[in-house]
């Protein structure tokens, strides 16, 4: 396990993204037992930049998409 609670991600073109987050989705999926109070958030920061991260306001089993602000 990793037991990390947030991965940042940049890509270079959009070919990339989808697989890119859906691995770091799956990387965290694997710590979800130990986070049982949270579930997962995608956030786009800008073009190419995304936070992939456990979050309190998205229910446990959960992944939620976000744009930043």
């Amino acid at each position: 396990m990793t037991e990390e609670r947030e991965i940042h991600l940049t890509f270079s073109n959009g070919q990339e993204i989808h697989d890119g987050l859906d691995q770091a989705v799956n990387t965290l999926i694997e710590d979800a037992a130990e986070h049982a109070d949270c579930g997962i958030l995608v956030t786009r920061h800008e073009p190419g930049s995304y936070t992939v991260a456990f979050d309190e306001s998205v229910p446990f089993g959960q992944t939620r998409e976000a744009i930043a602000a």
